[in-house]
C-alpha cells in the first residue's frame, strides 16, 4: 500500500511537472509572438513614413504615397505566414492581403463569432498608441476563424490602422 501511494505522489508530481512547464511553454511563446508582431508593425509603419518622406518633399502627392504604401504592404511578408493589414480610422479597409471582397469595404460592424467588433476595437488601441486584441478570424485558407492576437498601431499622415496578428496554438 505504501509503495501505490509512493508511485501516486510521483505520478502527481511529474504531472504538475510537465503541465507547469507546458504553461511556461505558452507563456513564453505568446510573449515572443508579442514582441515580434509589434515590432514587425513597427517596422512597416516605418515603411509607411518613408514612402510619404517623398510626398513631404513634393516628390508625389498624398494619393501616390497611399497607393505605393498600401500595394508595399499588401505585399510584405514575414515568417512562414506573417502579413499586414490597414483600415481607415472609418472603418474602411485598405489592406489585407489583396482579399476584393474585403479591401475598400467599410469592416467596422464586422465581428467574430464572440461578438468582438475587431475593427471597431482597433480603431481604439491604434487612437491609444496602439495595442493588442484577442479575437477570432478566417485564416486564409481556413473554413472557420480561428483564435488570433493582434497588435494595431496608427499612421496618422494616412489616416490608417496598420496590423499584424498571428494565430494561437
Amino acid at each position: 500500500m505504501k509503495r501505490l501511494i509512493s508511485i501516486s505522489c510521483v505520478i502527481l508530481g511529474l504531472v504538475f511537472l510537465f503541465s507547469g512547464c507546458c504553461q511556461s511553454d505558452k507563456l513564453q511563446y505568446k510573449a515572443d509572438m508579442d514582441l515580434l508582431i509589434k515590432s514587425e508593425v513597427e517596422t512597416a509603419v516605418s515603411m509607411l513614413k518613408a514612402i510619404d518622406q517623398r510626398r513631404l518633399s513634393g516628390d508625389i502627392d498624398l494619393d501616390e504615397a497611399k497607393e505605393t504604401g498600401a500595394f508595399l504592404l499588401r505585399e510584405l511578408r514575414y515568417g512562414e505566414d506573417g502579413y499586414f493589414w490597414a483600415d481607415t480610422r472609418e472603418g474602411v479597409n485598405v489592406v489585407l492581403y489583396g482579399r476584393k471582397d474585403v479591401e475598400g469595404r467599410n469592416r467596422l460592424e464586422d465581428k467574430d463569432p464572440n461578438g468582438i467588433y475587431y475593427v471597431k476595437k482597433f480603431i481604439k488601441l491604434a487612437d491609444a498608441g496602439g495595442g493588442y486584441l484577442d479575437y477570432s478570424f478566417t485564416k486564409l485558407g481556413e473554413p472557420k476563424p480561428q483564435a488570433k492576437r493582434s497588435y494595431v498601431m496608427l499612421y496618422e499622415p494616412f489616416g490608417w490602422i496598420v496590423g499584424s496578428g498571428y494565430y494561437n496554438k
